[in-house]
């Protein structure tokens, strides 16, 4: 029997974890609640975010187990939270290493992302997982999740015997369960004023959630990608956005814009986020498909059940038209009432 301590579980990933890791007909775990999961009988330690094992107290020591298999760091799906408490994603998978320890686990389940790859206009598409690591040196998020896993990887090779799955994840969304992150992102994405959209990828948390169900399961052993079959030209993006259509400007003035976008109509970004919508960093989801992973929402799903699309995006094309046509009716008028004011203006203080 196999017993994994998954932190994090009140996330909107964390939930789809503890529902996928359960018995078939069994109820949703709660916290300290045990099931048996799948073909294999799994003992589920699930925890919320305001108690990790390594750090628990007495009244939490009562449901954690003496020994544990493997410790799941949901990693990214709590990056609201930690954002908030100002914790960063390498200190706490220090925590999470130190629980491995402490129950004696021989697996270490980490989500980080595939934004430690960083965005260049030379990325090959798509990025396997031989990639260097180059993540935006302005987005200290990135920066720290490629930090966490050398901590990882240098606990792995601290004693034979011992796996670690780090899971690098596209962007990651669902209905209504987004991330700040995530939503930042595609609120960037395919909106760009005057230059080509790069193209985008787009992965359901229910996915995510299969691939590490399945990297528990299977014991992977190594740096997973996880992302849906291919991906969404810029145009399309641009397109499922609903964003109006662009009109030529300089380059300097299309950069004035868009950083005015960013500041006034997007809310508040990380910093660095910004080349992140600018250049391309999509990824390959073949290593994981390889073991059995298979994605069942596309790109496109993913996108539109997660956003909103504007309300101009809803109206018909005929009832389009008429707004159009309206509209210019509507400012010819003006610019000829304009024209006739300022004329007569001129005619009388040319007349004095």
């Amino acid at each position: 029997m196999t017993t994994a301590v998954l932190t994090g579980a009140n996330s909107a990933l964390g939930a789809r974890v503890a529902r996928m890791l359960r018995e078939p007909t069994g109820v949703d775990a709660g916290p300290g609640e045990r099931q048996r999961v799948g073909d294999e009988t799994i003992d589920v330690i699930v925890l919320d975010e305001t108690v990790h094992p390594s750090s628990a107290s007495d009244a939490d020591n009562s449901r954690l187990p003496d020994v544990a298999d493997v410790i799941i760091d949901l990693g990214t799906s709590d990056y609201d939270r930690r954002a908030e408490r100002r914790e960063s994603a390498s200190e706490f998978i220090t925590s999470s290493l130190a629980a491995a320890d402490r129950f004696s686990a021989g697996q270490i389940v980490f989500v980080s992302s595939a934004l430690v790859y960083g965005a260049a206009p030379n990325n090959p598409k798509p990025l396997t997982e031989d990639a260097v690591l180059r993540p935006d040196v302005e987005f200290v998020f990135a920066r720290q999740l490629a930090s966490a896993e050398e901590l990882v990887d240098e606990w792995r090779r601290a004693r034979p015997g011992r796996t670690a799955s780090v899971l690098r994840p596209a962007i990651s969304l669902a209905e209504g369960d987004s991330s700040r992150l995530a939503s930042a992102l595609v609120s960037g994405l395919g909106r760009r004023v005057a230059q080509a959209d790069p193209p985008s990828q787009f992965l359901h948390l229910d996915d995510l959630a299969s691939a590490i169900v399945l990297a528990v399961r299977r014991r992977l052993d190594g740096v997973f990608n996880v992302a849906p079959d291919g991906w969404v030209p810029g145009e399309r993006v641009r397109a499922l956005s609903g964003e109006r259509p662009r009109f030529p400007l300089p380059e300097r003035a299309s950069e004035v814009v868009a950083s005015l976008r960013w500041r006034f109509q997007r809310g508040p970004l990380p910093p660095g986020l910004a080349s992140y919508t600018r250049d391309p960093w999509i990824i390959s989801n073949g290593r994981l498909r390889a073991f059995g992973w298979e994605p069942t929402i596309t790109n496109e799903q993913a996108y539109v059940e997660a956003t909103e699309a504007p309300w101009w995006t809803m109206v018909s094309p005929k009832r389009r038209q008429e707004l159009t046509l309206g509209a210019s009716v509507v400012a010819s008028a003006l610019g000829t009432g304009l024209a006739a004011y300022f004329g007569r203006r001129w005619w009388q203080r040319r007349g004095r």
